[in-house]
């Protein structure tokens, strides 16, 4: 869905007050801009690395099923690869990104996996429905569920931000995640994990992101309550707030300026490629996180500590 994006004349301004130059931290990509949301990997230059060759699973999730919206590409792929290393099979919802999912499928079967591509809209509670009714078919049961899937659009102001523009992303965000996650759960044994994404913005409320960074404040108490509410029943509710990856989403938000100067705030002065987020997916995906839950996971290169 496409909105008109408005922006001041000071929008660059906010890292360069920081005193940080270009040549003090390492910049990610060139400047570039994707016109659709949630964006295409394979547009994107340089590519991103979504998989570590060192990464060598040890069975952690062997036998387990993981739904993972959005797993076409960005983190959710780094996700699908890294629980497919650790013997996982994964199913893919997606938005219309058909050749990054067919990318990223034909990558998992290489790897000796199993995928599943459904492709749908995250925003309508029926799309949930047929999710859970192809991943039972295929594989029979449901033991992680990451959502993943959402979408940014950068505005300058809040008066810019029209209606259309904040309903599509409060349903997509926060709506989607919703939906899945009721559908999910009656399938869902002890032992199970929920993983939800917010976002760095959340702490520090970025303030081109007003709508997203709503959205992904509901995530973080959606996280908490839900966590509370499933503790007795053995399933695990955790959350992880990234800091700058480089994922189609962010060419598809920032202006193309914007681009090169993502991370330039972090304390290790610089932005991130998907697979350095892979291994936490992992962690509170496994039993390696057993006494783990309502807890929000800042992996974010040092921009928010504390």
């Amino acid at each position: 869905m496409n909105f008109d994006y408005k922006f001041g004349n000071n929008f660059y301004n906010y890292y360069n007050d920081l005193g940080i130059k270009s040549t003090e931290y390492k910049i990610m990509a060139p400047e570039q801009a994707q016109n659709n949301q949630p964006g295409m990997e394979y547009l994107m230059t340089p590519k991103p690395i979504f998989d570590n060759p060192k990464y060598k699973g040890s069975d952690k999730l062997k036998g387990k099923v993981a739904i993972i919206t959005g797993a076409d590409s960005g983190l959710g792929r780094a996700a699908a690869i890294a629980f497919v290393k650790e013997g996982a099979k994964v199913v893919i919802p997606y938005y219309n990104e058909h050749r990054d999912a067919e990318d990223t499928k034909n990558y998992i079967e290489k790897l000796g996996g199993e995928c599943l591509l459904i492709s749908g809209n995250i925003a309508d509670p029926n799309f949930s429905k047929e999710i859970v009714k192809q991943t039972l078919n295929k594989f029979g049961k449901i033991d992680i569920l990451v959502n993943n899937a959402g979408v940014q659009y950068q505005q300058d102001t809040l008066e810019n931000i029209c209606n259309d523009q904040f309903d599509w992303t409060m349903k997509v965000n926060v709506y989607g995640m919703f939906y899945l996650t009721k559908e999910v759960l009656p399938h869902l044994k002890s032992g199970a994990s929920i993983i939800n994404l917010t976002s760095v913005t959340t702490f520090y409320g970025d303030p081109q992101l007003i709508d997203y960074v709503t959205t992904k404040g509901a995530i973080v108490g959606f996280t908490r309550a839900l966590a509370r509410n499933l503790a007795l029943k053995g399933i695990r509710v955790n959350a992880i707030a990234p800091g700058f990856f480089w994922t189609p989403l962010q060419p598809a938000c920032w202006v193309a300026e914007k681009i090169p100067s993502l991370g330039a705030d972090a304390a290790m002065a610089r932005g991130a490629m998907p697979y350095e987020l892979a291994p936490t997916f992992v962690f509170l995906a496994s039993d390696d996180s057993s006494y783990l839950t309502g807890q929000v996971i800042h992996n974010n290169g040092g921009q928010i500590m504390g």
